[in-house]
């Protein structure tokens, strides 16, 4: 029986540890739509501001003032490969993005409700065994 209790012990362990992963991946998930949601808004906001001052972020909080010349904006598109896109084409691959993460998220929340079912389950059977003694 002590055998057993250390092995339910074990499993229920994993499985919290296995939830707490899963809960700060779907965290991470999370933030990365609500920043190009946010991404999105401010390049609405830029659709009217050609020839216009605005600020433009340099780094951690620190902002230059500058004069935005044209729609055109250079996007990164991973490996460090840089290419012209105005801002509705920059908008459609943020959405393209988000519908990705979106998707991510889902499957994250149905594989923590089936983790979660599992937990439960075991939690029952050890229930069972604990009224069987």
């Amino acid at each position: 029986m002590e055998k057993d209790q250390q092995e339910l012990i074990f499993k229920l362990s994993m499985f919290e540890q296995q939830m707490q992963q899963m809960q700060q991946q779907l965290q991470a998930v999370e933030q990365g739509i609500t920043e190009l949601n946010m991404l999105n808004r401010g390049l609405d906001d830029l659709k009217s501001s050609v020839n216009r001052d605005i600020l433009a972020p340099i780094g951690r909080g620190v902002f230059a003032k500058a004069k935005l010349l044209s729609e055109d904006l250079v996007v990164d598109i991973g490996n460090k490969t840089l290419i012209k896109k105005t801002i509705p084409e920059t908008q459609k691959i943020i959405n393209e993005q988000t519908e990705k993460l979106e998707e991510v998220k889902i499957e994250l929340n149905n594989n923590l409700q089936d983790l979660g079912g599992e937990f439960n389950k075991i939690i029952l059977e050890s229930r069972q065994i604990k009224e069987k003694e």
